[in-house]
C-alpha cells in the first residue's frame, strides 16, 4: 500500500475506534555532508597548513556558500547544488584578514582587516565578482572591521568597526584606544558607493568604558534599523533607519544556579554565579521588534545562554542555564571552560522554515547548535541539538531549500586532529539522528563524556555500563545506560571510590561485569603522571575492593599506552595492552590474562594490521566461542583507514607465563566500523573505544569524545548484529 494511503487508512481506523490520532513526526535537521576546508586548497599546494571556516554566507539561490578563512587570508567558495556532495570552488585571496561576507546578486562584499597593530587599526570593504572570482573594488573603512550586515532590501551595508583591544595589554580590558564605531554604505546595482560612507559614533553610551565602544556584531531589520552589540562594554545600541542612535541600554547581568564553576577534572553542575554580565556577541532580529543575542562573554562575563530583547531594552526571554544544560545532557559540555564562560554561546541566527520562526544558537566550545522554535519570542522551545565540527561560528539558514549550514573555525591538522569544516544539514520528516546518548531529565544533572569502555548487564542486555577516562580524572565514574530507548538514556552515574573518596590515579579504559553486581575495570597507566597500570574489582556502589597491579617484569618495559579493554572468561580476566611495549615484536601487542584467585599473570601476542599513524587495541568482549576486539588507527576524518572489530577463537587463547616466549594468535576481521561511523555524515571520529556483545550477537559500540577537549564532542553509540 502506498505510504499516503496507508497513513490515511490508519487515521480512519483510529477515528472509527475513537482512538487518539497518531502524532506526526515534526521535521528534523540531520547532517548530510561535511566539507573540510582543505578541499579548497589548490591542487599541489600544501594541505597541512592551517585553514579555517569562520563567518559564512549563502547566495540568493541557496546553491553557493562563501566563508572567511582568516589563516589563509581568503574567502572560500563551496558549490552545494547537491548538498550531500559539496564541491570545492576554490579560495579567493583578500590581501588581508577577511572577517564577514555579505552578498547581493553576483557580488560579495567582504570586510577585510588590514591593521598593522592594535593602536593603528585599518580595514577595507572589498567587492568580489563571484563569476570571475576577482576583486573589483575596495572602500577604506577607517578602522578594523568585524561584523558586516546588509539590509533586507539590499540597499545598505553596515560594518561594525571594532578596533579590538589587545588582550595582553594591561589587564586585557577597556579602555584601549582608538574607539570603535559603525559605518553605513549605500549599495546599488553597480556595487558599494564608497563616497557615501557614513560614520556613526557610539562613544558616551555605555556604562563600561563609554569612551571606548567596541562594536562586535550588527544586524538590520526589515524597517532598516540596526541593532549593535558592544560586547566588552556589555551594551546594546539600536540605530534608526535615519542613522541616528534610537536607543541604547546595558545588556545587564544574570544570576546562575546549577552550573559547573570549577575546572577540576569533574562535571559538577551544582555551583552558582551571581551578577554575571551577559557580554553579548552575535545578534539577529527575530522580527522588527525583537532580537536575540548570544551571551558569549569576553572580558568579565558571559552568561552561558541567550537573551531575547525588545528594541527598547525590555527582556522578553532569557535562557538562564537551560542552553548550557542542554549542551551538557548530550555530553558536549567543555569542562575546561567552567571557570570562564562555560558552554560559550557565540553565534545566533534566525530564519522561517514553513510556519516556524527558528532560532539557531551555537556553543563555540561545546561544538553543538541548538535549534529553537522562537515563533513566540517570549517562549522559545528547544527542538533539537545538532552536532557540528569544532568551534562553530558561522551559521547559515537556507530555508528555501530546507537546508542549514555551519562554519567551524578550529583546525587541528598540525596536531593530527580534525580539520576545519563546513557542515550541511537537511530538514525533513523523520527522526533526528543525533544525539545517540543523553542524560536529559536527570536531576541533579548527570554530566558525562569521554566514554572509554562498555559492558552489558548479563541479566538485562538492554542495560549498558560505560566508564569515562582521565578527561575527568578527579571523578572516575561508571554510567548506567538504558539502550532500549532512542536516544539511549544515561540513568545513573556511580563515582569510583577508594577509602570513601573519589579514587585518584586512575584512567579507566575498560569495564566488564563480575557477575555479582559489581565490575572489573581496566585502568591505563601513565608513567610520567605516576598512574599505575592496574586491574580493579569494584562493588556496585563504586567502592574499589581489589587492585591488581601489573608485575614488575612487565613494568620494566612499560610505555604510555597501556591497558585498554577488559573481559572475563571462566573467572579469569583478560586485558589488552593498547600498543607495543619495549619487549614486543614490531606490530604485535600483548593480551594478558589475570587469575584473581592467585594473582598470576600470563599472556600471548596479538598481530596488528599496519596503518597510518599508530595502530592499537581499544576494547575486548566475549561472545560464544570467541574473544572480540576493537582494533583501530589513531587517524581522524579522511585519514582514518582502520576501525574494525576482529575476533580470536577462545580455543586458540593459550597464554603462557610472562617469562616465556609469548605465542602469537591468529585473528579474523569481522566488521569494518568506518562505514558505520560515516552514517552521521560528519568526519570519521578517531576513538572507537567501547564494545559490548549480547548472547544473541547484538553488538553495541561507543566512541570517546575526548571530553570535548580539542574535539567535536560527538559521541556515537550504535548497535549491529554479528553475522
Amino acid at each position: 500500500m502506498p505510504f499516503r494511503r496507508k497513513l490515511l487508512s490508519g487515521l480512519v481506523s483510529a477515528l472509527a475506534l475513537g482512538a487518539a490520532l497518531p502524532a506526526l513526526a515534526a521535521p528534523q535537521f540531520n547532517r548530510v555532508a561535511s566539507f573540510p576546508t582543505t578541499r579548497n586548497i589548490e591542487e599541489g599546494a600544501d594541505t597541512s597548513r592551517e585553514t579555517s571556516a569562520e563567518i559564512m554566507a549563502v547566495t540568493e539561490d541557496g546553491n553557493t556558500l562563501i566563508y572567511s578563512d582568516s589563516p589563509l587570508g581568503a574567502i572560500g567558495v563551496i558549490d552545494i547544488t547537491d548538498p550531500a556532495n559539496p564541491a570545492p570552488l576554490g579560495n579567493i585571496a583578500m590581501d588581508g584578514e577577511p572577517t564577514t561576507t555579505v552578498l547581493r546578486g553576483g557580488l560579495a562584499f567582504v570586510g577585510v582587516n588590514t591593521s598593522g597593530s592594535y593602536t593603528a587599526p585599518s580595514g577595507v570593504l572589498r567587492t568580489v565578482d563571484l563569476d570571475s572570482q576577482q576583486i573589483t573594488a575596495s572602500c577604506d573603512l577607517g578602522g578594523q572591521p568585524d561584523s558586516v550586515a546588509i539590509s533586507p532590501a539590499g540597499d545598505m551595508i553596515a560594518v561594525a568597526i571594532e578596533n579590538e583591544r589587545d588582550e595582553d595589554a594591561g589587564d586585557g580590558g577597556l579602555p584601549q584606544m582608538p574607539a570603535g564605531f559603525v559605518v553605513r554604505l549605500p549599495v546599488g546595482d553597480a556595487g558599494v558607493d564608497c563616497d557615501g560612507l557614513e560614520r556613526i559614533e557610539l562613544t558616551g553610551l555605555a556604562d563600561i568604558a563609554p569612551e571606548d565602544p567596541e562594536p562586535e556584531f550588527l544586524d538590520f531589520n526589515e524597517a532598516g534599523e540596526l541593532a549593535v552589540t558592544l560586547q566588552e562594554n556589555n551594551h546594546i545600541v539600536v540605530i534608526g533607519a535615519d542613522g541616528a542612535v534610537a536607543s541604547d541600554f546595558s545588556a545587564g547581568s544574570v544570576d546562575l544556579d546549577g552550573v559547573d564553576i570549577a575546572e577540576e577534572g569533574a562535571l559538577d553542575f551544582t555551583g552558582s554565579l551571581d551578577e554575571v554580565p551577559r557580554e553579548p556577541d552575535a545578534l539577529k532580529w527575530l522580527n522588527d521588534d525583537y532580537f536575540v543575542v548570544a551571551n558569549e562573554g569576553d572580558w568579565k562575563g558571559g552568561s552561558r545562554g541567550f537573551t531575547i530583547f525588545a528594541k527598547d531594552g525590555t527582556i522578553a526571554y532569557d535562557s538562564g542555564t537551560s542552553f548550557e544544560r542542554a549542551v551538557a545532557e548530550i555530553g558536549h559540555y567543555p569542562e575546561g571552560r567552567s571557570e570562564n564562560k562555560g558552554a560559550e554561546p557565540e553565534a545566533v541566527t534566525v530564519a522561517t522554515y514553513g510556519d516556524q520562526r527558528l532560532l539557531f544558537v551555537a556553543s563555540e566550545r561545546g561544538s553543538v547548535v541548538g535549534v529553537y522554535d522562537a515563533t513566540d519570542p517570549a517562549a522559545p522551545e528547544l527542538l533539537q541539538m545538532l552536532p557540528s565540527g569544532i568551534g562553530p561560528e558561522g551559521l547559515v539558514p537556507i530555508p528555501q531549500r530546507n537546508l542549514f549550514a555551519t562554519a567551524n573555525e578550529t583546525d587541528l591538522g598540525e596536531d593530527g586532529g580534525a580539520r576545519a569544516h563546513v557542515m550541511i544539514y537537511e530538514r525533513s520528516e523523520g527522526e533526528a539522528a543525533y544525539p545517540t546518548l543523553s542524560s536529559a531529565g536527570s536531576e541533579p544533572l548527570i554530566g558525562w563524556g569521554a566514554l572509554s569502555g562498555l559492558a552489558m548487564d548479563p541479566s538485562a542486555p538492554e542495560t549498558l555500563y560505560a566508564v569515562s577516562d582521565s578527561a575527568y580524572d578527579t571523578q572516575p565514574a561508571i554510567f548506567t545506560i538504558d539502550a532500549s530507548v532512542s536516544p539511549a538514556k544515561i540513568t545513573g552515574k556511580t563515582v569510583v571510590t577508594r577509602d570513601g573518596a573519589p579514587a585518584e590515579k586512575l584512567d579507566l579504559e575498560g569495564i566488564a561485569s563480575d557477575g555479582q553486581g559489581g565490575f572489573w575495570l581496566a585502568s591505563e597507566g601513565h608513567p610520567e603522571k605516576e598512574i599505575p597500570h592496574a586491574v580493579l574489582r569494584v562493588a556496585g556502589d563504586g567502592t574499589i575492593n581489589d587492585e591488581f597491579p601489573l608485575p614488575d617484569s612487565l613494568l620494566e618495559q612499560q610505555k604510555r599506552f597501556g591497558l585498554e579493554g577488559i573481559a572475563v572468561q571462566d573467572g579469569k580476566v583478560w586485558v589488552a595492552v593498547q600498543r607495543e611495549w619495549g619487549d614486543d615484536p614490531e606490530g604485535q601487542v600483548k593480551l594478558l590474562q589475570l587469575d584473581p584467585a592467585t594473582g598470576e599473570w600470563t599472556g600471548l601476542h596479538y598481530p596488528l594490521d599496519s596503518g597510518a599513524g599508530w595502530v592499537g587495541l581499544s576494547e575486548l568482549a566475549i561472545n560464544g566461542d570467541h574473544l572480540y576486539l576493537i582494533e583501530r588507527d589513531n587517524q581522524i576524518g579522511e585519514a582514518a583507514k582502520l576501525k574494525a572489530v576482529t575476533r580470536v577463537a577462545l580455543a586458540d587463547l593459550n597464554p603462557v607465563p610472562l617469562d616465556e616466549e609469548l605465542p602469537l594468535v591468529g585473528k579474523e576481521t569481522v566488521r569494518d566500523l568506518i562505514p558505520d561511523m560515516q552514517r552521521w555524515n560528519g568526519y570519521v571520529q578517531d576513538k572507537v573505544e567501547g564494545m559490548a556483545i549480547a548472547e544473541d550477537g547484538t553488538v553495541w559500540v561507543v566512541t570517546d569524545n575526548d571530553g570535548v577537549d580539542d574535539a567535536s564532542g560527538e559521541t556515537f553509540l550504535w548497535s549491529f548484529k554479528l553475522d
